[in-house]
């Protein structure tokens, strides 16, 4: 076999990150908050982030989605540089997040929380909004018809003109997670979506992930501490400790690692299960 199909059957098998994050340190003044952090996503995968309360999750987030800038290192979505961008061009680039407190405009109806991640995507000048071209109904129409779908496919159609303060907890997840997707990302960051929801509201929070990933084609990245839900939904799943990567596999490879059981249950716990 030539080099050059050699070559070729080697992309084909190891295919570029959609997500490319490489070398990232952090520090905040002396303390050093994330140390030569990497990770690739490809296509329509599902990786979780987990690891202690203080690990560097949610700061890597907050790198990925220029909201930190790093010391060093690199982070590209399909090879376009992220770093130095704002947050609003990341977020058009494909790349969107949830948070762990609920960001919600609870005083808008649900469909207008829907409505305004589409207006990331809208070509209408201000021009067109004052003097209400028809550039800018037909683009609002679009937006009210795709609005109505996410609804509908999340079963919160028939809410679409409540508040979205008055929803349930649970529903109010799901509303922030079709919000991110009305941004129609490649990627879609989830900053622990299941906390505090009760156990039937994971499981339906599982299905809707998976859901996510068939009808939108997207790659997820999942910041979650209920490891039922990280192990029953992830391809991959790498732990963070102090800021370093202590781990990184498949599930099954990670529910055994001795390093990611001390970082969770801590050397006296083991100890005296042995005993």
């Amino acid at each position: 076999m030539s080099k050059e199909k050699k070559s070729m059957n080697s992309t084909s098998l190891n295919p570029q990150p959609l997500l490319s994050i490489k070398g990232i340190h952090l520090s905040f003044g002396g303390l050093k908050a994330v140390t030569d952090f990497h990770l690739g996503l490809g296509p329509k995968q599902i990786v979780s982030l987990i690891g202690p309360n203080g690990a560097g999750k949610t700061t890597i987030f907050n790198v990925i989605t220029g909201v930190y800038k790093p010391d060093s290192g690199t982070v590209e979505i399909k090879g376009v540089p992220l770093q130095g961008k704002r947050p609003s061009k990341i977020s058009a680039l494909g790349v969107t997040r949830t948070f762990q407190n609920i960001r919600l405009f609870k005083d808008l109806t649900v469909i207008d929380n829907v409505k305004v991640a589409f207006h990331l995507h809208h070509t209408y000048n201000l021009f067109n909004a004052v003097f209400r071209s028809n550039r800018y109904w037909n683009e609002e129409k679009q937006t009210l018809v795709h609005s109505l779908e996410l609804l509908d496919l999340f079963g919160l159609r028939d809410k679409a003109y409540e508040t979205a303060g008055s929803l349930p907890y649970g529903e109010q997840r799901e509303l922030e997670i079709i919000r991110a997707l009305a941004t129609q990302p490649l990627v879609l960051l989830l900053d622990e979506p299941a906390a505090g929801m009760n156990n039937q509201e994971t499981a339906n929070l599982m299905a809707t992930i998976r859901r996510m990933r068939g009808e939108f084609h997207l790659a997820i990245l999942l910041i979650e501490h209920d490891m039922k839900l990280v192990m029953g939904i992830s391809d991959r799943v790498t732990v963070l400790d102090h800021g370093v990567i202590i781990a990184e596999g498949v599930p099954s490879e990670i529910q055994k690692n001795p390093q990611v059981i001390e970082a969770y249950l801590g050397v006296e716990h083991e100890s005296a299960s042995a005993a």
